[in-house]
């Protein structure tokens, strides 16, 4: 008897099993064709959720391929081989999402077009969507000044166009802190990536664009947030120096390149008065929003994406700097930017 009823009892546990797993596939089923609705180009619908999971593994990876195909009759878009690849993969990449790109990108070399492969694939155009949101900016042809001899040259190049937040030579740490809980005020997700560093570290623009804010936040502090020409992006620096937390000349409206310093690492913020340092360590809070609509940028529908993984990616690529004595202010070594604009 016991034994019969022992058996019954599997039996009813893998019956559930079964059917929490089948539910379990069903919702991700209809958040994806959500997603990929969210996504159709011609409709009045716009992306209202991002979950970006490609490690900067994987990302370095598209971009080598983008760059050793640039100037060929079969240059490869490193959005699309991300696309792709997040496409047949879910979103989730794992080891053999890199064997799969590659795949991918060898039958493009081989004069496949991208849409002949993506037509019949039901969220590429989602992902498409997303990571041009995303990547537009990262890698294209600009000029680079470097140095020759005693003087120096500009020189184009096509390459990251965009910059690590931290300055070259200046030392950081950080671990996967988005969405960990935060408790100042209410509480809440993190929805950034901090970058433990000295105070007066200076801080670079990732990519160029417009001031949008500029001064006191309760939680963020000393903070500048940076619209990309393009509006796609809003990248927020936040926890800034106390007494000097930003380039003095810097005012809303401003514009500024990819690679120029804008401040300098700090402690300031959780507090409701002016200049406060209520954080226990320095360090740099680094926010990336997304826009696919002008409502989403103060509403109840901003999309943060989790910068870890880009500010890995970015670690190969830092702005110089060099204190300049007339303004008190570290500015940036070499100058880059688009060609004919330097």
């Amino acid at each position: 008897m016991k034994r019969v009823l022992l058996l019954f009892a599997i039996c009813i546990f893998i019956v559930v099993c079964l059917a929490l797993f089948i539910a379990s596939s069903f919702k991700y089923a209809e958040e994806l064709e959500e997603y990929a609705r969210f996504a159709e180009v011609g409709t009045d619908n716009i992306v209202k959720w991002v979950d970006f999971k490609a490690s900067a593994t994987l990302m370095r990876h598209a971009i080598e391929i983008d760059k050793e195909t640039y100037g060929t009759d079969n240059h490869i878009d490193f959005i699309d081989l991300l696309a792709y690849t997040a496409a047949i993969c879910g979103g989730e990449f794992d080891k053999s999402s890199e064997k799969k790109m590659d795949a991918f990108a060898d039958r493009l070399r081989g004069g496949t077009y991208v849409k002949n492969l993506t037509g019949g694939m039901r969220y590429f155009k989602y992902y498409r969507t997303v990571y041009e949101a995303i990547f537009s900016e990262f890698l294209k042809l600009h000029e680079v000044e470097r140095k020759k001899g005693s003087s120096s040259e500009f020189i184009s190049v096509y390459d990251l166009a965009v910059y690590s937040p931290i300055a070259k030579g200046y030392n950081y740490a950080h671990y996967q802190d988005f969405h960990n809980q935060r408790t100042y005020g209410y509480n809440r997700l993190h929805m950034g990536n901090d970058l433990m560093g000295e105070e007066g570290t200076p801080i670079i623009a990732i990519e160029g664009g417009t001031i949008e804010a500029l001064g006191w936040n309760e939680y963020g502090g000393w903070r500048i947030g940076i619209r990309s020409f393009d509006n796609m992006r809003y990248y927020y620096y936040a926890h800034l120096r106390k007494g000097h937390p930003y380039v003095k000349t810097l005012k809303v409206g401003d514009k500024v390149k990819a690679g120029d310093c804008i401040g300098y690492l700090g402690k300031t913020g959780c507090s409701k008065v002016e200049g406060t340092e209520n954080l226990k360590r320095p360090h740099l809070h680094i926010g990336l929003e997304l826009i696919f609509d002008e409502s989403q940028k103060d509403g109840e529908n901003q999309i943060w994406i989790d910068v870890y993984e880009i500010i890995e990616l970015l670690a190969e690529n830092c702005s110089e700097v060099q204190y300049n004595n007339t303004s008190g202010e570290f500015v940036r070594k070499y100058k880059s930017g688009e060609i004919g604009d330097t």
